[in-house]
């Protein structure tokens, strides 16, 4: 059974740091692009940040370049983001997501808030 278990979102002050975590099971890890995606109330689902499979590549959306880092472990099948910096419009909920060719699978997703 595919399962993707976000965890790490939490409240916290702008400026702050969180750490999320995203813990991969059902499925050979180590041949899917990873990515973390989030979606704020009233808003689309965006992309926030990519690594390959191997995590020789990462990709980002603008607005979180020298934000955020992503990667992975492919040992412990896991993928995190490292969100620094943060601010109240970085409100939403963060979901991790697998892909390889057709096959996508997504986690449930935690919730992060930044605010004062």
């Amino acid at each position: 059974q595919v399962q993707l278990v976000e965890s790490g979102g939490d409240l916290v002050q702008p400026g702050g740091s969180l750490r999320l975590s995203c813990a991969a099971s059902g499925f050979t890890f180590s041949n899917y692009a990873m990515s973390w995606y989030r979606q704020a109330p009233g808003k689309e689902r965006e992309l926030v940040a990519r690594i390959s499979s191997a995590g020789g590549s990462t990709n980002y959306a603008d607005s979180m370049k020298g934000r955020f880092t992503i990667s992975r472990d492919n040992a412990k099948n896991t993928v995190y983001l490292q969100m620094n910096s943060l601010k109240p419009e970085d409100t939403a909920v963060y979901y991790c997501n697998a892909r390889s060719g057709l096959a996508a699978y997504w986690g449930q997703g935690t919730q992060v808030t930044v605010s004062s």
